[in-house]
């Protein structure tokens, strides 16, 4: 049998794709993945890593297996887009080498695996606290050769073959008759992640996303429908369930990028809540974006609380673990990506925004590099990375976690935001490279002393409530070990 020849030789590659192309064979495929992946991760673990976050790193692996496999059987991805997602994701993305080796004997360290690129600032909607200030006017937008110019660098400088796209609402992006999905289509060895408002995905577009199979888009949901057209808008969430309709009939798969404040912690925690979305809906998988307070009439006051963040932070890892749902949370699931991932870090990401400005990540709106500066002046992306405020956000990341020479000097990856958690950190790296905002609200945001105490003091009392977890759960272990050892 083909599946135990693959067994035998260990081809992890082959047994993912035959796993996922063949139902008879998914449960013993996924069980030697698994297998393989503890072996790699956990067992063979560097010694600069807690045991626990490998454990945690295999655990979303696996629910990212399972919520395809989901999907799969309940016929929502077509063929064609899982040949696609094969050939992009998990043969690109997954296991790619050569390219990203050479970018590493260049750079002297890992490149980024991805870039978020919000290519254009309007949207149709006009959002309670928009992070971007995106609404129908904004007509900011990179020019059709500079977003290709980006797509193609990051391939062939860093063997980068996964994109994230944010806005403004993407699928409003258009340059001289390309427009997104053109893009996409140009790049057929990426696999591209869009956060969308889900509002203009009819029936012909979804057609349009089957047939090039390398997109996903995520779509911004609030709660229900009260809750999503409370800040999106009277009839928004109707418009949304008619593209996961369109995108269910197609085969494309999608997921839920959910923004969590602290009027909705718990209903987007509840069983009904996934049922809903997941089980009713056909989501794949879902995105926790906890309110940052930047943006369009930023506020404290929407904060989740350090408590919710808490209970929020023990029903993600619930929802992963026992129901197998891809489920990942850009602060509460710091351990699974070893920190921040922020500022071009080895194997993280940055942001490049519609005015070319480029920023650490997509809730950091300052900037010390242009992409159009650096393409005017000779420089390529390489030369993004080397910008002051990225370089001086990387080293307080190294020393907090992710270069440590041992497990137990880990700081408390359930803080893992150097802008959310760490306020202080940001603040001085802002001043020290003198960061300009890439907008008025940034700027106001800079000048505010209250609200740099208000965030300070946040990032204390988060900490101070999961560092019982982090300390018990992730560094205890590896002191007990270390003793034994030294004994």
């Amino acid at each position: 049998m083909k599946i135990d020849a693959l067994l035998k030789a260990g081809s992890l590659k082959g047994v993912v794709r035959l796993g996922l192309g063949n139902t008879q064979l998914r449960h013993k495929a996924f069980k030697f993945i698994e297998q393989k992946l503890t072996d790699s991760f956990v067992r063979h673990k560097p010694p600069n890593r807690p045991t626990q976050v490998q454990r945690d790193q295999v655990t979303y692996i696996m629910a990212l297996l399972y919520s395809l496999d989901r999907s799969l059987q309940r016929g929502v991805i077509s063929k064609h887009v899982l040949q696609r997602i094969f050939d992009t994701m998990i043969d690109n993305v997954f296991f790619s080498g050569e390219i990203r080796q050479r970018a590493v004997e260049r750079l002297g360290h890992n490149p980024p695996l991805f870039i978020l690129i919000s290519p254009g600032k309007r949207c149709n909607l006009h959002c309670i606290g928009c992070y971007a200030c995106s609404d129908a006017h904004a007509a900011a937008k990179l020019d059709n050769k500079t977003f290709d110019r980006i797509l193609t660098e990051k391939e062939e400088l860093w063997g980068s073959y996964f994109t994230v796209i944010s806005g403004g609402e993407p699928f409003l992006w258009e340059d001289e008759g390309i427009d997104l999905i053109d893009m996409a289509q140009r790049h057929s060895k990426n696999y591209f992640l869009v956060y969308t408002n889900g509002t203009l995905i009819d029936e012909e577009r979804a057609k349009r996303l089957a047939e090039v199979g390398n997109i996903t888009p995520a779509i911004s949901v609030e709660g229900f429908e009260a809750e999503t057209d409370a800040r999106r808008g009277k009839g928004v969430h109707k418009r949304i369930l008619r593209a996961m309709e369109a995108l269910r009939k197609v085969g494309v798969p999608f997921g839920i990028s959910i923004t969590a404040t602290r009027h909705n912690a718990e209903l987007i925690m509840s069983d009904e809540f996934f049922d809903y979305y997941f089980n009713e809906q056909g989501a794949t998988y879902g995105w926790i974006f906890q309110y940052m307070p930047i943006g369009r009439r930023h506020t404290l006051d929407l904060l989740v609380t350090p408590e919710q963040r808490l209970r929020m932070l023990r029903r993600t890892r619930e929802i992963v673990k026992q129901r197998r749902i891809f489920l990942a949370d850009f602060w509460n699931s710091g351990p699974v990506s070893s920190g921040c991932i922020s500022a071009g870090r080895p194997h993280g990401y940055f942001h490049i925004d519609w005015d070319g400005d480029i920023t650490p990540c997509a809730f950091v709106p300052y900037t010390t590099a242009n992409i159009y500066e650096i393409y005017r002046n000779g420089g390529t992306l390489d030369d993004a990375l080397r910008c002051p405020l990225f370089q001086h956000i990387r080293r307080w990341q190294d020393e907090y976690g992710y270069a440590q020479t041992s497990a137990e000097k880990v700081g408390n990856w359930f803080c893992p935001c150097v802008i959310r958690d760490h306020y202080e950190v940001f603040l001085k790296a802002a001043r020290e490279t003198n960061a300009k905002p890439i907008d008025s609200e940034a700027e106001a945001a800079l000048a505010d002393p209250e609200y740099h105490r208000g965030l300070i003091e946040y990032g204390r009392q988060v900490d101070e409530l999961t560092r019982e977890i982090w300390e018990k759960e992730y560094i205890e272990p590896e002191r007990q070990t270390q003793t034994v050892v030294s004994v």
